[in-house]
């Protein structure tokens, strides 16, 4: 099965369930993101300590990013509209989870991890 099958798949709802099962894996991978995003926020933070908030940080873009493509896939092959039982809503909602939250916080997270490691830039100009 090639990459654009399976994403159709899952958009679909897959082969058992109804029409909120594309849009709640989109959620869920979503969650999944901003769960991700918050801990390597936590590690550059210097709050925890267990792993590369570097590595946190770009799999909290990644999964972020794939939340927001399944939701987005959903969303143009649905049909009907909100409150028709096929996941419309959800989807709407798992877009800017999986970009606002998941993304940002991934994007932050690796900002601060590289902080310690520049030298501080001039921006007076003298």
């Amino acid at each position: 099965m090639s990459a654009t099958a399976a994403l159709m798949v899952a958009a679909e709802g897959g082969i058992i369930g109804d029409g909120r099962t594309g849009a709640n894996l989109a959620l869920g991978v979503g969650l999944l993101g901003l769960a991700v995003g918050w801990l390597a926020l936590a590690r550059a933070g210097g709050r925890i300590s267990i792993a590369n908030a570097r590595t946190g940080g770009r799999s909290a873009i990644a999964v972020g990013l794939t939340g927001t493509a399944l939701a987005v896939l959903h969303l143009a092959t649905s049909s009907g509209g909100p409150g028709t039982g096929n996941g419309l809503v959800g989807a709407i909602v798992a877009v800017p989870l999986g970009l606002g939250a998941a993304v940002l916080l991934g994007r932050r997270a690796l900002a601060r991890s590289r902080g310690g490691d520049r030298p501080p830039v001039d921006r007076m100009g003298v």
